[in-house]
């Protein structure tokens, strides 16, 4: 086979390209789905305020999220149907997302990090990093874990699976992202909120190249995991404005 031809083959056409769904939806069927998204989105968004605005490590932070990746996950789900989507390469062979999300989130990670080192120069984006990053390092890491990566499955269903379907065919990548920057304002922290713009495109831009959720939430979970995992050390010299800091639990 020819080098061109395996690449071809290899290689996934790019974000920039728009997979036509076919949306076979009665008018009641959708006026159904954008109640249940309205509803959900609000009270999402007013839960993710409130998880943020507990105790790290306390019973409430852990009760709180669990409840808000619930809330995501169950109003994407019975607003209708959602679908996986496939990666489509260059040769117009179609496959499920995996290898591609999973490279886009590393790649991803490696942006923010190096944001993350700028970051550590803005005082205000500083503070904003750190007082997100307290609750890594004053809960429990498994725990953490999980009610992160439960709240990354539950905003890629929801946001670019239900809001998005829920928004049509007109521009819903930059729709999506707003509602989704929006929803993370209730979380008064301005790194959150850039997070969620920036992110959001990408995963707008994914969930239109693929049609459906998979691609999206592999790169969101692996995003996540790796700065839970990699961006602590960078700012646990720092204290959060009005914050005692504890020392760091033994897990």
């Amino acid at each position: 086979m020819r080098p061109a031809a395996l690449l071809d083959r290899l290689l996934p056409k790019p974000l920039s390209h728009v997979v036509v769904e076919e949306v076979a939806e009665t008018p009641a069927q959708r006026r159904r789905r954008r109640r249940v998204v309205a509803t959900t989105a609000v009270t999402g968004a007013g839960l993710l305020g409130t998880s943020l605005s507990t105790a790290p490590g306390s019973r409430e932070f852990y009760l709180s999220t669990a409840a808000v990746a619930g809330v995501w996950c169950v109003g994407g789900v019975t607003s209708g149907p959602l679908h996986l989507g496939w990666i489509e390469n260059r040769d117009a062979t179609l496959r499920r997302p995996l290898l591609t999300p999973l490279a886009t989130g590393v790649a991803a990670f490696g942006v923010f990090y190096a944001g993350a080192l700028a970051a550590r120069r803005v005082p205000v984006l500083a503070d904003a990093v750190t007082r997100v990053l307290r609750f890594a390092d004053e809960g429990e890491d498994a725990r953490v874990l999980a009610t992160t990566l439960a709240n990354g499955v539950g905003e890629e269903i929801f946001f670019r699976g239900a809001l998005y379907a829920a928004l049509g065919t007109h521009r819903p990548v930059a729709r999506s992202t707003v509602v989704y920057a929006l929803a993370t304002t209730t979380t008064r922290n301005p790194a959150l909120v850039l997070a969620a713009g920036v992110m959001g495109t990408l995963f707008g831009l994914q969930r239109r190249a693929s049609g459906g959720i998979q691609a999206p939430l592999i790169t969101h979970t692996v995003w996540s995991a790796l700065m839970l995992r990699f961006l602590p050390p960078l700012f646990r010299g720092r204290t959060a404005p009005g914050a005692r800091r504890p020392a760091r639990r033994a897990h």
